[in-house]
């Protein structure tokens, strides 16, 4: 019965994760009108941040902290040296 409930909570919190994914694919689709296939990516590279530093023996609220701190420090840089260059350009230069 321990194994149910250990299989039982890994499920749902695969699920939450896939569904708080999901709801950022949505909301960046609507406001910009844009698919954001580098999301899957980021949120890879906040996952092995997180086991890495937790791998080192960070214990788990710090390393909470400085995977978000990470990720809002590279959404930031993204969002300045990459895309807010690509505003009121020609859509050929996406290409």
């Amino acid at each position: 019965m321990e194994f149910f409930f250990e299989v039982l909570i890994g499920g749902l919190l695969a699920g939450v994760m896939y569904s708080l994914v999901a709801i950022g694919f949505v909301l960046i689709y609507k406001a910009s009108g844009v698919f954001n296939f580098a999301q899957g990516a980021m949120v890879l590279f906040a996952a092995l941040t997180f086991v890495s530093l937790l791998e080192r023996g960070v214990p788990f609220f710090w390393a909470f902290l400085a995977t978000l701190a990470s990720m809002i420090v590279l959404a930031l840089l993204i969002e300045r040296l990459v895309l807010r260059p690509l505003v009121n350009r020609p859509p050929i230069i996406l290409f």
